[in-house]
């Protein structure tokens, strides 16, 4: 089927002739807020009450809740949904875990979600306390659950629900794999999204459901390849690799919807920026007649709700002294933007390799690898608090140290920038080493060079000599597809430092830090 984007033309031909009988729901969605419950800057990381005050800031669980609102008040039918990915991202989650996201999903009146590959950093344990906290249902189509105690009996496919006399059915999917990006654990066995789907919407079709929407933590590639691969699916509401789209903006993928086929594709961005709302209008046999919107942007021009920003206040009082504490200076932003540090060198990968490897270099350490998927914000000028640090670096990781050969390290390099054009967040941020890498090659033959330093020379890397490597202890584990380094590792050690409190202690002991590139990566 070929892939055909929603025109100007093909969406007034799609609104022309609309019966008395059709029926019209509007989609109010998120993805990706990655416990942003408080506002947040351009950079997407914390944002002071001075700016918030200024108009400066954006998002924030109060202002979803009064954009939530005001939506619904607008519609005469309408669902809130989320793609996924709720979890893990600032101190909230570290001190709360996921707690504080059923509280104000259930505030919003949630509808359903589907489950992130982050509702699994810490395992399915939190992952059904979550569960157990919300009043809405949480969908995984695509994985085999009943070998997980903790989920084989809460954690559904798919559910039906009605609006207006009318039966929605909702299909999760999660990424196929997210074992090398999460902690699932060795109990579930994830499988193929479009068969996932499919045998959904014919379950659903089969019992008169024929108003099918797919809530799927996928990207915005796999969303448009499930849309031509399977029949019956009526939108997709996507998340995972924070896709903005919108028919106004330059700087959108595509599209909002991106139609294909028959199908409507939709994503929101990230960290509650903006609150999807798309309105859709069906024919009496389920088939979309028309499909308009846009991503409203959560800016200072939604007013917050004061309720619930005194709830977040309440729930941030113990987060204060940790996140407040300033531990260095910077002399200008450093550049931790995901669409940069998973394609290139970055600002924020130099420095995070470059603490990885200060911290362990007297232990014969030659070598750090970051991947540019647990650099999760960017850091403004002036100022830095540990707050800012750990909204970049969330997830607890700790430096792990280990021995590899050269091979070992070219197989990982090639591993991570096996997938640029997907944005996927193995891409190699490096210290100790340069390598160059032609995009237009076959995955896993795109390395045109790699050099190693050697006292204040680089050399070229020697496949069958062993190196000391630094890493971060998911990337060691086989996280973002690395398993050479669990294969190919020795005199490994996982416990090191936590990777969060190495990168402030470089700031502070090189403040006022200067971010730099220096072409340690290039094509």
């Amino acid at each position: 089927m070929l892939i055909r984007l929603l025109t100007s033309a093909a969406a007034l031909a799609l609104t022309s002739g609309v019966a008395s009988a059709d029926y019209t729901l509007t989609i109010l969605h998120t993805n990706d807020f990655h416990a942003r419950f408080e506002p947040i800057s351009k950079y997407d990381s914390g944002c002071s009450a001075e700016d918030n005050a200024e108009g400066k800031c954006f998002g924030g669980s109060a202002r979803l809740v009064t954009a939530v609102e005001a939506a619904r008040g607008r519609a005469d039918n309408a669902i809130l949904v989320d793609g996924g990915d709720q979890f893990q991202g600032t101190l909230f989650y570290t001190y709360y875990k996921g707690k504080a996201a059923a509280e104000m999903m259930n505030k919003m009146g949630y509808d359903a979600m589907t489950v992130g590959n982050h509702e699994f950093d810490d395992g399915p344990e939190v992952l059904r306390g979550f569960m157990d906290a919300v009043s809405f249902p949480v969908l995984m189509s695509n994985a085999d659950v009943s070998g997980e105690p903790l989920l084989k009996d809460k954690l559904r496919k798919s559910v039906v629900i009605e609006r207006a006399g009318e039966k929605l059915g909702l299909i999760g999917l999660t990424p196929l794999d997210t074992p090398e990006l999460s902690s699932p654990g060795k109990n579930i066995v994830f499988t193929d999204p479009a068969g996932a789907v499919q045998a959904e919407v014919d379950r659903l079709t089969a019992e008169g459901v024929n108003k099918i929407i797919v809530l799927s933590h996928s990207g915005y590639e796999v969303d448009k390849r499930i849309a031509a691969g399977t029949t019956g699916v009526d939108v997709i509401v996507g998340g995972h690799d924070n896709t903005y789209l919108s028919n106004s903006s330059d700087s959108a993928k595509g599209p909002y919807p991106t139609m294909v086929g028959d199908t409507a594709i939709v994503q929101a961005y990230a960290y509650g920026k903006f609150l999807g709302e798309l309105s859709v209008t069906f024919d009496d046999a389920g088939v979309i007649t028309a499909a308009t919107g846009e991503p409203i942007i959560m800016d200072a021009a939604v007013t917050e709700d004061g309720a619930t920003k005194a709830r977040i206040a309440e729930l941030a009082q113990p987060l204060e002294e940790i996140r407040n504490r300033v531990v260095a200076e910077t002399s200008a932003p450093i550049d931790g933007d995901r669409a940069v540090c998973r394609a290139m060198e970055c600002a924020m990968g130099n420095l995070v390799a470059d603490a990885m490897l200060d911290r362990v270099r007297d232990q014969g350490i030659q070598i750090a690898i970051q991947n540019g998927g647990g650099l999760r914000a960017s850091i403004d000028a002036g100022p830095v608090t540990m707050g800012e640090v750990l909204t970049v670096l969330p997830f607890q990781n700790t430096l792990s140290t280990f021995q590899t050969t050269g091979k070992s390290i070219l197989a990982a390099l090639e591993n991570g920038v096996s997938q640029v054009e997907e944005g996927a967040g193995r891409f190699p941020q490096v210290a100790g080493l340069k390598f160059t890498w032609d995009p237009a090659g076959s995955p896993g033959a795109r390395i045109t060079g790699v050099m190693v330093q050697e006292g204040d020379a680089f050399v070229p890397l020697d496949l069958d000599k062993t190196y000391g490597v630094v890493s971060n202890n998911f990337v060691r584990n086989g996280g973002d597809g690395y398993s050479m380094f669990v294969s190919d590792a020795t005199n490994v050690y996982d416990f090191g430092p936590d990777l969060a409190d190495v990168a402030a202690e470089f700031l502070a002991a090189n403040a006022p830090y200067k971010p730099y590139t220096d072409g340690r990566i290039s094509q």
